[in-house]
């Protein structure tokens, strides 16, 4: 990888530390029942539709957060370890949440992804 290109990068995940960050100010700021984390991507979706930044701006730092997302859930992993007794009596339960949830989920990318396929193959260029 080039330094242009690293340096590149840096400055695009700095963007969402930012905006991260600010949002989560806004929030506190507001007390606002949405996390900051939420209203972020929302923020950065309207700049990308309005076009006020450009998706290359930001896709090599978007697409390293993705390939590296496991990393961000280690912490709240081992966070969940003191909750050892609640585990053992209710773990098959919160298991299966999960589990369902997380299908709910695949299932639901899955249509949202075909529905915008098919809308753009509507879609004259």
């Amino acid at each position: 990888m080039k330094a242009i290109d690293l340096i590149r990068r840096l400055g695009q995940i700095g963007f969402f530390i930012l905006v991260s960050k600010g949002m989560n100010e806004i929030v506190s700021l507001f007390r606002l029942p949405i996390p900051g984390s939420i209203l972020g991507m929302l923020l950065v979706f309207v700049l990308l539709l309005v076009g006020i930044i450009r998706l290359d701006w930001i896709d090599a730092g978007a697409n390293w957060l993705l390939a590296e997302m496991l990393l961000f859930f280690i912490p709240s992993a081992v966070g969940v370890l003191p909750y050892k007794n609640l585990l053992l009596s209710s773990g098959l339960q919160i298991g299966a949440v999960i589990l369902g949830s997380t299908l709910m989920v695949m299932v639901c990318s899955g249509y949202i992804a075909q529905g915008i396929t098919k809308w753009k193959e509507r879609r004259p260029s």
